[in-house]
């Protein structure tokens, strides 16, 4: 049996633990073995009943702060009662508790047997957890064979105060902050788009009536499938299910068709009834396109077609917008709010002609205005189109490269739209990928490649031309129609997409015509100089009139020579503003990844791995067991060094975001990120499913299969429920966009674990004051007005009667989704001791900080709040709460063991506006430790360790909550702490 040292929870062999505890180097396990000389090597159980008590008045005489040199950063009082009553208020002198370390202070565990507790057994259900052990085995394999760092001559930074003016400008933005947040909490005040826009113009049978129509049998709800158990089976098999040999294999075992009832007997007969009995989306065409000496090919489908596929979806009809609306935060309606798409200027501009007299004089466009439209045909429903473009790579060595197309609509809220399982997007095409190796000269190739991407976005587009002014009628799911003009709204690509769409030249700005020697003059002027789209529309007209000079003239509006770009005839379109922010390439692999570089340049990769693998682990950041300088691909172009210019576009691009919020809503309306999740779905999953060989003909067809069993069993649910369309769920308060904090607190039904000794509780989970916090809890929550000498005495009077407490090792915090209003974890508290895998390997424990609030605390702020450990989640047997508690009822069920940090101070560090904490101990090194309610755990607080000049090498994740003196509150590691920190 493996021993585990108290101090570092580190398993050892009986003669590597003695080992251990005579020559460790480990300053924490020194201060331990210091404390507790009588400990012996034997199988006798380190923390013992008389070492407890030994320890026990300290802990309790410095927990009320008196006895303990903290200076200002010790809390005036941690907690009072659990109860709904005011906080507790001790007065009088210290008083140490004398306990005779031959008995036991809280007296004996006789009262109450097993049997009246409800156990069942010790078994502990840990299918929820979110390591795996081979994640630790990771980490204990890279801190054992880390390389050797050299230590940097780096100045450590002395901690200073802030200064006046410092204090001043922080409290001054704090301020304005609460100010606007104040007012998000309340709904906005609306102004609806006046007239007849988005009406209805009349009604049919619904999408699923007529899906419905096309199936003969009436009585079977899972036609062309004869059972559940044979539809059920086609739909693992295509969505979920192995490949097409594989399935045919599993159907020829003698007795597997049979057994299972199925009406197929190979994957040839299951595609053949999904092709021809199922109907699904529009189907792909293919074209061939002549280019030089080389022919290539490109699959798309109608573009009106996919439209009406996505604005009839049955799943989306409850939450489609149909007219533009204008929020307001005060009832005099002076400042505006923008969120979701129809909140923006563009849809409200677009809708009407006066707003849109502006962009028409800019742009030449002498087309047919929206006010005649709403004159002619009223009740215009406008659908914003959505486009996004993004070469991916499918292979890793034979360099095969996908270049979809997604289109999606911005009548779908932006919550619904931007998750992958709603299906909210449809693959509109497959672009060619060729690379023109035939034309040798570089920039002929580059004009050559970029033309055909125009010519084939431009057929594929074609469409939104005509039906964006004369409109067509299009129905929503539930059989409404609407008059619906498509117009091209935003374009969603990264940077390289970005230039390709707006005719520009890499280095320089896709949306303004800045030069690239200052795009880092971050002057306000920039943001909305952009280009002049009459006079490149001029030039590109050019060349039909005067070829010879088409080149010139557009080298010198800094524009790339394409002949017929696909926006050009697009109505109501201004390309550039049209281009929207990329937030995943522009922020987070943009300039986080450079100021990463700069940081591993600066530090050196060995450094920056180490403190990554030394982080103590939370559940919303992505675990860095390799490192941070290892996880990082390479930067194109990396920055290394001293910067002598920020002549960044993405970081340039920072500029036009304001701008584009006000045109088209906030940045998560359009991110890149969604569309690169796309690709495992739409191009890997799909590649994958052929055998490499016109591989492009299999991948449209094997998706379009995967969609008509998609939409065959939204019709089977919707027959079995016969239900119709769901009403449209209604909030119950307003929910501000993207500052919602409004989640709350979960445990689960069942216990991890249904019954722990209080011995147990000590020595696995680290509660080393388990009884003494317990007894001062219980005496506090009795008599809430008792002073400190009373609070001594009446430790002495309380007994507690059982053995074992229930235990849970997690916490969850879930949250509504605003639309659909299905819950979602957003963060959880871990409370698990070690424990041995399925490999006999000992998983380190682990105990989450949290943010525990006194009572006083709100919804934004630090004051009334707490940082603590969280040693143990746990329960009392209800007889032993009958016998304890004076008010049974109001106490709180749940309880948890903390070990406290300092009380946090007025301001945040003036460096870098992180607040720093200590383990707050009494003057022997002990934690000062409480019982709170677990309802007044807040969230999860996750802490950076202050490594000083070089991590140390006997840190790693998994204890350096037990060896660091001094951490960092990590105010980002999700919205929630952010808007509590600042």
């Amino acid at each position: 049996m493996p021993r585990q040292c108290p101090a570092c929870q580190l398993p050892f062999s009986k003669s590597g633990f003695k080992h251990h505890k005579r020559l460790t180097k480990d300053l924490l396990c020194q201060r331990y073995w210091a404390n507790h000389p009588q400990s012996s090597d034997s199988d006798q159980d380190l923390h013992s009943d008389s070492q407890w008590s030994d320890n026990n008045s300290d802990a309790l005489s410095s927990e009320e702060g008196e006895d303990v040199d903290n200076g200002d950063l010790l809390p005036e009082v941690l907690f009072g009662p659990a109860v709904e009553q005011d906080e507790a208020k001790i007065d009088g002198e210290a008083f140490v508790l004398g306990i005779d370390p031959a008995g036991d202070a809280l007296g004996d565990y006789d009262l109450l047997e097993d049997d009246d507790i409800d156990m069942e057994s010790d078994k502990s259900y840990e299918g929820d957890l979110e390591e795996t052990d081979e994640e630790w085995d990771v980490e204990e394999a890279n801190i054992r064979l880390e390389p050797h760092r050299q230590p940097r001559q780096i100045p450590e930074n002395s901690s200073r105060e802030n200064s006046a003016e410092e204090d001043a400008d922080l409290q001054a933005a704090q301020l304005r902050r609460d100010g606007a947040e104040r007012q998000l909490q309340y709904a906005p005040h609306i102004v609806g788009f006046p007239g007849a826009a988005g009406k209805p113009v009349g009604r049919s049978g619904s999408q699923n009536d007529a899906y419905a129509s096309g199936i003969p049998a009436a009585n079977n709800p899972y036609y062309p499938f004869g059972s559940r158990m044979d539809w059920e089976v086609a739909r693992w098999a295509k969505v979920r299910g192995p490949g097409s040999t594989a399935l045919t294999e599993l159907l020829q075992i003698p007795g597997v068709p049979e057994s299972l009832g199925l009406s197929f007997r190979t994957s040839d007969e299951l595609n053949e009834k999904i092709d021809k009995r199922l109907p699904g989306r529009p189907r792909f065409v293919r074209h061939e396109v002549l280019i030089g000496n080389e022919v290539c090919e490109v699959f798309y489908r109608d573009v009106i077609a996919c439209v009406r596929a996505i604005f009839g979806n049955p799943d989306f009809t409850p939450y489609l917008v149909f007219a533009p609306e204008k929020h307001y935060t005060d009832p005099e309606k002076t400042r505006r709010m923008y969120h979701d798409m129809h909140t923006g200027r563009w849809w409200w501009a677009t809708q009407v002609c006066d707003g849109l007299v502006e962009w028409l004089t800019e742009v030449l466009m002498v087309m047919m205005v929206q006010e005649e439209v709403e004159r002619e045909k009223p009740g215009a429903t406008i659908i914003p189109i959505i486009i996004s473009t993004d070469k991916t790579q499918l292979t890793l060595f034979r360099n095969k490269t996908a270049y979809p197309v997604y289109l999606t609509i911005g009548n779908i809220p932006k919550e619904i739209r931007r998750k992958p399982s709603s299906r909210a997007y449809v693959l509109l095409a497959y672009l060619p990928t060729t690379k023109l190796e035939f034309v040798s000269n570089k920039a002929a190739r580059r004009r050559m490649i970029a033309n055909l991407y125009h010519v084939c976005m431009k057929k594929i587009l074609q469409p939104l031309e005509k039906f964006g002014i004369s409109g067509l009628s299009m129905a929503t799911g539930s059989g409404v129609e609407h008059r619906v003009h498509p117009i091209f709204a935003c374009f969603v690509g990264d940077y390289p997409e970005q230039i390709l769409v707006a005719l520009g030249y890499t280095g320089k700005c896709a949306c303004c015509k800045i030069a690239h020697a200052k795009l880092g003059d971050y002057a306000p002027k920039c943001a909305t100089d952009l280009r002049d789209l009459a006079a490149i529309l001029d030039i590109l007209d050019s060349f039909d009139t005067c070829p010879e000079d088409f080149l010139k003239s557009c080298a010198a509006a800094g524009v790339k020579p394409v002949i017929d770009p696909f926006w050009l005839n697009f109505p109501y379109t201004h390309i550039f503003r049209s281009i929207t922010p990329d937030v995943l390439h522009q922020l987070y692999q943009g300039i986080v990844k450079h100021l990463v570089a700069w940081l591993i340049e600066a530090y050196g990769a060995a450094e920056i791995d180490a403190r990554c693998r030394r982080i103590p682990p939370i559940t919303t950041f992505e675990s860095l067991k390799t490192g941070l300088a290892r996880s990082q691909s390479p930067c194109c172009p990396l920055y290394l060094g001293i910067r002598e210019h920020f002549n960044l576009p993405k970081l340039h691009f920072a500029l036009h975001y304001s701008q584009s919020i006000r045109l088209f809503g906030t940045t998560d309306n359009f991110n890149t990120e969604y569309t690169e999740r796309l690709h495992i779905d739409f191009t890997k999953d799909a590649y994958r499913s052929t055998n490499r060989k016109d591989e492009f003909a299999q991948m449209t067809v094997w998706l379009e299969r995967r969609e008509k069993v998609h939409r065959h069993a939204q019709f089977v649910e919707w027959r079995l429920n016969q239900s119709g369309i769901p009403p449209k769920p209604r909030s119950l308060s307003w929910s501000p966009p993207g500052l919602d904090l409004n989640h709350r607190l979960h445990l689960a039904k069942r216990p991890s674990v249904m019954g722990v000794t209080v011995e147990g509780v000590v020595a696995d989970y680290g509660a080393r004051f388990f009884k003494a916090a317990l007894a001062r809890f219980i005496a506090l929550t009795n008599q809430p007005e008792i002073t400190r000498t009373q609070l001594e005495r009446a430790v002495w009077d309380i007994h507690l009667p059982f053995r074992k407490v229930r235990v849970w090792h997690r916490i969850k915090f879930l949250q509504e989704d605003p639309c659909t209003r299905k819950l979602k974890t957003v963060d959880s508290i871990h409370a698990q001791p070690s424990r041995t895998n399925s490999q006999k390997k000992l998983i380190p424990g682990r105990f989450d900080t949290a943010l525990v609030n006194d009572g006083s605390g709100g919804l934004t702020g630090i004051k009334g709040y707490h940082v603590g450990r969280v040693r143990l989640v746990f329960s009392l047997p209800p007889a032993a709460r009958r016998l304890l508690f004076t008010h049974e009822s109001a106490v709180p069920t749940q309880l948890a063991y903390v070990e406290w940090y300092t009380k946090l101070r007025p301001r945040p560090e003036a460096d870098h506006l992180l607040y720093k904490i200590s383990p707050l101990v009494d003057d022997r090194g002990d934690p000062i430790c409480s019982i709170v309610a677990v309802k007044d755990i807040r969230q999860s607080a996750h802490l950076f360790p202050k490594f000083g000049p070089s991590a140390p090498s006997e840190w790693t994740s998994s204890n350096v909550l037990d060896l660091c003196q001094t951490f960092y509150i990590n105010s980002f590691s999700n919205k929630f702490m952010y808007r509590t920190m600042y």
